[in-house]
Order: C-alpha cells, then sequence, then structure tokens
C-alpha cells in the first residue's frame, strides 16, 4: 500500500515553540482511520455513514489517547475489550456499544485487507460483538404523527415541505438517506411512482405513494422557482440547497418540540410503514421489495406485533371458532 511509504507532518507536542516536525508513518492510527474514511468516500457511502463512522472513531482515538496506544497493530483483543467497558462506564448502552463494535470491526477488516500486514492476526476475529437486547423496536404512533402534522398549518414553504415529508416517509417507508437522495426527475406526481436510484447496496426500486401525499407534494412544489434538481431543498431564498439528512433531523425535532411531543427516530417511520402494510394484508415477500430488503428474514426487525394483533389474528384464525 502507498500509505505504508506515506509521510506526515506533525505536530512534536513537547515542542512548547510548536514547530512541525516530519515522521514516519508505518502504522499510525489516526492515518489509518483517515485512510478508511476516504475508501469510504470513494466508495460513494451515504453521508450519514461516514457521520457514523467518525463519530465512532473520535471515541476510539480519546480512548487510545489515554492508554497511549498510537499504532493500528497495539489494538489487540483486551484492548477491544476494555474499550467497550469503558463505553459502558461513558453512559452508552447496548445499542451504542454495539455501533462502536461494528465501526471497528469494519476499520479492522478493511486495514487486514489493505495492509496485508505479515505476522498479525486480526484481533477482531478473537471477539464475538456484544449482545443485543431482544426489545421490540416501536413505530411511530398515530397520536405523534397527528401532533406533528398539526403543527403544519400554514400555507408556507416550510409547512408545506414538511407535511410533505412527513407524508412521504410514511408513505414509501423509505430510509432518510434514500427520501432525500430524490430528484424531481424521479417523482411521477400524477402515479405516485417514485425511483429509487441508489437503495442499500446500490440496488435501485420502486416505491408509491397514495393520493393524500401526492397533494401535499404539489401544494410543496408550488412554492419552488428554483432550479434545483433536489426534490427537498433546506429553503427557497437563491434557489435553496438538497436537504440534508441533519437538516431533516432538526426539522423533524423542531417539529416535535411544536407539537409537545417526544422526537421519534426516522426510522420509526419505516418501521410504521412496514406494520401498516402488514396488518393491511400486504405479503411480506412484497413488502421486502418495497422496502429494499434483499430477504424477507430482515423484515423481523420491523414488525412488532402487540397483543392486539395476536388476538384479532386468533379470532380470525382460530380452529375452533371457524370450524368448518
Amino acid at each position: 500500500s502507498m500509505l505504508k511509504k506515506e509521510r506526515a507532518i506533525v505536530f512534536n507536542e513537547t515542542d512548547v515553540q510548536g514547530t512541525i516536525s516530519e515522521t514516519l508513518v508505518d502504522d499510525y492510527l489516526l492515518t489509518w482511520l483517515e485512510a478508511f474514511i476516504i475508501d469510504r468516500k470513494a466508495q460513494g457511502v451515504s453521508e450519514g455513514t461516514i457521520h457514523f463512522y467518525t463519530i465512532k472513531f473520535k471515541s476510539l482515538v480519546k480512548y487510545c489517547d489515554s492508554k497511549i496506544i498510537k499504532e493500528v497493530q497495539q489494538i489487540t483483543p483486551p484492548v477491544i475489550r476494555d474499550y467497550l467497558l469503558w463505553l459502558e462506564n461513558k453512559g452508552h448502552n447496548e445499542g451504542g456499544r454495539h455501533a462502536h463494535f461494528r465501526a471497528i470491526r469494519a476499520f479492522l477488516k478493511w486495514y487486514e485487507d489493505e495492509l496485508e500486514p505479515d505476522n498479525w492476526r486480526n484481533p477482531i476475529d478473537k471477539l464475538k460483538a456484544p449482545i443485543l437486547p431482544k426489545e421490540q423496536l416501536n413505530p411511530i404512533s398515530n397520536f405523534t404523527l397527528t401532533a406533528l402534522l398539526n403543527t403544519c398549518k400554514i400555507d408556507s414553504f416550510s409547512d408545506c415541505r414538511d407535511k410533505a415529508i412527513l407524508y412521504c416517509l410514511l408513505d414509501t417507508g423509505v430510509r432518510a438517506g434514500e427520501l432525500l437522495a430524490i430528484n424531481l426527475e424521479d417523482i411521477n406526481q400524477i402515479s405516485g411512482e417514485i425511483l429509487i436510484r441508489s437503495g442499500k447496496g446500490r440496488k435501485p426500486r420502486t416505491v408509491f405513494i397514495g393520493k393524500k401525499s401526492r397533494k401535499e407534494v404539489r401544494r410543496y412544489l408550488k412554492h419552488r422557482h428554483d432550479n434545483n434538481h433536489a426534490l427537498w431543498i433546506s429553503h427557497i431564498r437563491f434557489g435553496g440547497e438538497r436537504l440534508t439528512y441533519w437538516g431533516l433531523r432538526s426539522m423533524l425535532r423542531r417539529r416535535s418540540e411544536k407539537a409537545g411531543v417526544e422526537t421519534p427516530q426516522l426510522h420509526a417511520f419505516r418501521r410504521a410503514f412496514a406494520i401498516s402494510m402488514l396488518r393491511k394484508g400486504v405479503d411480506v415477500f412484497t413488502l421486502s421489495k418495497l422496502m429494499g430488503h434483499e430477504s424477507i428474514d430482515v423484515l423481523k426487525y420491523y414488525l412488532k406485533q402487540s397483543t392486539e394483533d395476536v388476538e384479532l389474528a386468533h379470532k380470525r384464525f382460530g380452529p375452533v371458532d371457524n370450524w368448518s
């Protein structure tokens, strides 16, 4: 790898004058973490994924600095275990620690493939991911969604845009990144057909919105007089810019504060879509295709069946009461 021969300019922390010294970087952790991020950007991963790795690596670097760990190959199985305990002491729950573990695992697997180091065994191979609690994932509730929609009553750009976004998130079940990547040319305002050009795994698919959602999208687009190709933009002044993931999160947080409800996760809309479709009788194969899953097994993480669902199913299909 060219990075193995790379020279980096680093600050000599012992020099009070802050002079710069040239240091040969062979296995410098910061250099390889940055190279990993660059590689992911070159592969065209989403903005949200880049942010995920960046945040997780900041914690890793902070921990490693506290242990005077400067090189990748100083990271051993005991170091990773201690890091996970360190995260727990910092208040990270099971899901948070699992996310940090995934980030380290992705980095070390990439480092192994990129460098092919001699006499080194990947420490991640000796570890198992932290156990995740088998909790059911909640969809956005009807009460919360109604409260959010009720904050969008004015015929302004932001109110019309936000209401259209809320409808489309629920009506399509798309991931946040997929929603934000939609261009004007990708949506048929008459049929409601929307082309998702690059879903997870870079696979395109088609999703749909109904009459109410199409009406809200058209109402929002009446405020648009710009040349931006993006369906969702941040504002209308100076032509606007494509709405970012963090802009979308910020919008949802503002609406929640105004409605007096807890801010829902963006993925909660996707869960609500899946559960609603299932309750209405859509088969799991069609639902999996609409959601962009390669396997129907993934749906089990979204489909929370309440006691009421199970009770209703028994009433409809119980063998004694439905004896024929």
